[in-house]
Order: structure tokens, then C-alpha cells, then sequence
């Protein structure tokens, strides 16, 4: 593979590039270029105070369903697991949002198993009005829509969507979806596309760390895919997620598993590519790493996160949960890190008088 034949001397020459090349990128995350994670630190840190400031994004997910009608073998929503259902309707979803404010986020990401019928589009139309009430900024991470979906949601106030490819090895793929919708690999690699032309504001990508047995090739064909959105839809605004597998109901074991050190390297090698992208960190990693890797080129973070409908009015409800999050601080205490970093925790985005 061309990522694992990279030498020393194309990481070093990937390093002093004014701006690096797919071909760069492919150094940067290669097995040579460990070795060289402090120097790739240093410029990444450079990079982001230089674009984003002293700043943090907060964020934080907001479940309104656990319902889906896909069959995915790393997912606890997953059709074939035996736990309880649960959609929250607007008096519960009100009470979300209340208790999310009292956190003191004003970002959030909904978030919803995939399930056309009962959690679609005039669901959406349903809630959007309510959330948008409470919050500055709202995103989207649901099952795709067509391009006129989108251009819908965007009138009611939605400003970004994520969708995750999972992995981008067709194979793979085919082999972790097993029922519904999700395995239609084309349409779901297509809905990027179809979010740039909608004119959606910023759009979330990504791979699944673990689910396939190479990290480092399903992070190159991600960049494969950011460099063609940036040059047909250059308007809207993108972000990256890393996600790692973590333990859920019915889980399966990471394909690869991917060291922390390698997920510094890949966040650096990212800050590196591309120093107008977003960087998000949610809470499926560790506080410690967490704490760490915050200076490295992050942006964006979660905290405090709950992964199941009604887990911030109504409490804990594991049996509810798509995945456990692995950083469980309060949210108080995820700043004051970010504080003692260096850096400013900030939970308001952009008005959209302001251009945004």
C-alpha cells in the first residue's frame, strides 16, 4: 500500500510544504511518520491558534430516538438488539432542552437511530421548531435525506449535518450492514453532496476507527472525499471526527485497534492537511487523552454527553444508551481543563446576522 511504502524522507518533505498534497497526507499518517509526532504537534498547535484563536467549541448530543430499522453489527440501536425503544415527544424533548441550558450548552447535535418512517422528515418538522427555540446553533446526525429534506430543515433553523461513511471499503461495509436502508453504501456516500447543494452551512465527515482493519486507509479516502466536497461546494463549512468503537449491546471487538498515540498522530496529520477544518473530540475518549490532545488541533468538543432519549431530565437509563462514553465528567470540570490549557471553553457559535 502506497500509505505504508511513505519514508522518513516524505515525511519530512510533507512537513516543510507550504501546503500539503493528498500525497502528504498519506506521509502524515503512515508508520514513518510516527516518529515525528512532535514536530507535527508543534505545527498543528500553530495552525489552529493561527485560524481558530484560544478557542473551544462545546457541543453536546441530544438523543430524541433510539429507534432503527438498520441491522449494524457495531451499533447498541442496531434492529436486532433487545433493548428498550424509546422517542421522546415534545413535552419530553422541552424538558431536554431545559436541562441541557441549565448545563450551560447552546450548541447541540441531534441524534436519532435510523428509522424513515417513525423518526423522518415530518418528525423533524415536528421538533426542529422547539429545539431551535432554546439553542444558537443546531446539527443534525440522522439517517441520510434527499437534497430537498435538507433545503427543508434548513429553513427551520438547521446549520449542520454529520454523516459518518463508517468505513469506505465496500466489503467491510457490506459485511456490518446486514439489514435496512444503511446498506446502500452509494447513497450514503452521496448525501455530502447532496448537503453541499442543499446549502446546508457545515457538514460533518468521517470513519469508523475499528471497523475496518486499516485506520490509516479508511482516514486517506476521507480526505479523498473532503478534497472533492471543498472543490464543488467550497460555500459550506466542514468537520472531521475520529471516532473510536466503544462497548455497546451487541457490540462486536475493534477490527484494529488504534493506540492513542496514533490518534494524536491522525489529528495532527488532519490540523496539517487542512487548517480551516473543523477537529472534534467527543467523549468516547478518555479524560486523560482528552485533556492531552485538546492543543493538538482540536476546535470542537463534547461533554457530559448522554447517549440514550431522556438522559439529561430523566437520568441514567443504560439500558437505553447506543454506546458508554468513556469521558463521564460534568461539563463544569471538562472547561476548567480547557481553561488550564490555555484555552477558552465556548458554548455560543455565530448569529447568523453575523455571516455565519
Amino acid at each position: 500500500m502506497q500509505i505504508r511504502a511513505k519514508t522518513a524522507a516524505d515525511v519530512a518533505r510533507a512537513l516543510s510544504a507550504p501546503r500539503r498534497t493528498l500525497s502528504d497526507f498519506m506521509a502524515l499518517i503512515s508508520p514513518a511518520a510516527e516518529a515525528y509526532l512532535p514536530q507535527m504537534a508543534a505545527e498543528a498547535e500553530r495552525l489552529t491558534r493561527q485560524r481558530f484563536g484560544n478557542t473551544i467549541g462545546f457541543y453536546v448530543p441530544l438523543y430524541l430516538s433510539n429507534l432503527c430499522a438498520n441491522d449494524c453489527t457495531y451499533c447498541g440501536f442496531s434492529m436486532s438488539n433487545r433493548l428498550k425503544r424509546k422517542t421522546l415527544n415534545s413535552e419530553e424533548i422541552e424538558r431536554e432542552c431545559l436541562a441541557i441550558k441549565a448545563r450551560g450548552f447552546d450548541s447541540v447535535l441531534l441524534v436519532t437511530g435510523e428509522h424513515e418512517h417513525k423518526v423522518g422528515l415530518a418528525y423533524f418538522r415536528q421538533v426542529m421548531p422547539i429545539i431551535r427555540r432554546h439553542f444558537s446553533t443546531v446539527g443534525m446526525e440522522v439517517q441520510p435525506l434527499s437534497q430537498d429534506e435538507y433545503a427543508e430543515l434548513k429553513t427551520l433553523g438547521l446549520d449542520s449535518v454529520m454523516v459518518y461513511q463508517e468505513t469506505y471499503h465496500a466489503p467491510t461495509y457490506a459485511r456490518h450492514h446486514l439489514r435496512g436502508n444503511k446498506r446502500d453504501i452509494a447513497w450514503r456516500l452521496a448525501t455530502p453532496d447532496r448537503l453541499g447543494h442543499a446549502g446546508i452551512d457545515k457538514i460533518g465527515l468521517g470513519a469508523l476507527i475499528g471497523l475496518s482493519s486499516d485506520w490509516r486507509a479508511d482516514s486517506y479516502f476521507v480526505a479523498e472525499h473532503l478534497a472533492w466536497l471543498e472543490r464543488h461546494h467550497w460555500q459550506s463549512r466542514y468537520s472531521l471526527s475520529f471516532p473510536r468503537l466503544r462497548p455497546c449491546t451487541g457490540g462486536l471487538e475493534p477490527a484494529v485497534v488504534m493506540s492513542d498515540r496514533q490518534l494524536a498522530q491522525l489529528i495532527c496529520a488532519w490540523r496539517l492537511f487542512s487548517p480551516t477544518l473543523d477537529l472534534s473530540l467527543s467523549t468516547r475518549e478518555s479524560a486523560t487523552f482528552r485533556n492531552g490532545a485538546v492543543r493538538l488541533g482540536i476546535t470542537q468538543m463534547s461533554a457530559e454527553s448522554r447517549t440514550q432519549p431522556g438522559g439529561y431530565a430523566e437520568g441514567d437509563a443504560e439500558e437505553l444508551e447506543q454506546f458508554a462514553i468513556h469521558d463521564d465528567r460534568p461539563v463544569g470540570e471538562v472547561a476548567a481543563a480547557v481553561r488550564q490549557a490555555g484555552l477558552q471553553p465556548v458554548f455560543k457559535d455565530w448569529e447568523p446576522f453575523l455571516g455565519r
